[in-house]
């Protein structure tokens, strides 16, 4: 079985280890196949277990220091400064703790690492549309500022996220963008079937943006159209599949 993992950098995040991790390289098999590091999924406990090791080893971090968080799809951000036995419901993290890597899991929703290398404080955020609607992006700055981060010194890197051409959505959808904020069509547009599709990494640059972090970009990857190299969600329900892998995203101090 392939075990050579394939991980995406971004040059914007320096020399801060880190990495959008993507299935290749794994211990799983069937449609978890490659490195599914979600526990949540119905997959063999003992492979995600060496999926997530693997990952760990990759970022110099011994397996109970890649740390997670139960994710709800909520605006919630904790501050972490040890590995916790049971992992916290919120859908961020951030530390100014070296030798910790906190970690959130995707499968189409965005997975944001978050770094002020000058003061030693970095982030990491799951963010769908929920999420990102309802304020994980600038509760992650808020909560990294608490620990010594300027603002205008975070860079923030979008990883591996379903873009706009594989993203349609129903018209309730659109409505509830609508009723925030009038502007927010612009991150709508009209699919091939008639039915609009959302822009979802495009609305989080513009946030973060509008929220004043120095740097922020998408590396431009859609989970939904590389199969290869991505889990998606949405793909596994137009296949007809019971359950999907989680990627992994990562960053460490």
């Amino acid at each position: 079985m392939e075990t050579t993992l394939e991980i995406l950098t971004a040059p914007a995040l320096g020399s801060l280890q880190h990495g959008f991790f993507t299935r290749k390289g794994g211990a799983s098999s069937g449609i978890f196949s490659g490195l599914n590091c979600g526990p949540g999924s119905t997959d063999q406990a003992g492979a995600v277990r060496t999926n997530r090791t693997r990952a760990a080893s990759a970022l110099g971090v011994a397996p109970e220091a890649l740390v997670r968080v139960h994710q709800v799809h909520s605006p919630n951000v904790v501050t972490i400064d040890a590995p916790a036995e049971t992992p916290v419901e919120a859908d961020a993290l951030v530390t100014a703790t070296p030798g910790i890597a906190i970690s959130i899991l995707t499968a189409d929703c965005q997975p944001v690492l978050f770094a002020d290398p000058k003061a030693g404080v970095i982030g990491a955020a799951h963010a769908g549309w929920r999420g990102a609607l309802e304020g994980v992006l600038e509760n992650t700055l808020d909560a990294m500022e608490r620990l010594g981060a300027e603002r205008a010194n975070i860079t923030a890197v979008i990883g591996p996220c379903i873009s706009l051409q594989a993203y349609e959505v129903g018209e309730e959808f659109m409505e509830r963008f609508m009723i925030e904020d009038p502007a927010y069509s612009r991150f709508f547009s009209g699919g091939p079937g008639g039915k609009p599709h959302f822009d979802l990494p495009s609305f989080s640059l513009s946030r973060l943006r509008a929220a004043g972090v120095g740097e922020a970009e998408w590396i431009h990857r859609c989970t939904y159209s590389e199969p290869d190299l991505f889990f998606s969600y949405r793909r596994t329900t137009h296949a007809g599949e019971v359950d999907y892998g989680r990627l992994l995203s990562a960053i460490r101090l």
